[in-house]
């Protein structure tokens, strides 16, 4: 069965797109067609649960610390790098 994606634009938005291209619209008329637009768009919109949100944030809470770990290391390396073929600087 096949599913519906949500990422599909609906018809009435890209009607009302095509008939705004179609025929020139005042300053007010493309403002209001703007903001039915976006109301439309936000229809879509699906709220994460409890759940999937804590998931994500201890996600990119893990990606975070993985790369200042990474960041952290190479920082060491090339410190340590750099001692070595400059030699220790002597106060």
């Amino acid at each position: 069965m096949a599913e519906k994606n949500l990422d599909e634009t609906s018809g009435d938005v890209v009607a009302e797109a095509r008939k705004a291209r179609s025929e020139k619209r005042g300053f007010f008329s493309r403002i209001a067609l703007f903001l039915s637009q976006v109301v439309a768009e936000l229809k879509k919109v699906i709220t994460p649960t409890r759940q999937e949100l804590v998931r994500m944030a201890l996600v990119v809470l893990a990606f975070v610390v993985v790369m200042i770990a990474l960041v952290w290391a190479l920082a060491q390396l090339f410190g340590w790098l750099a001692v070595v073929v400059f030699g220790s600087v002597g106060v």
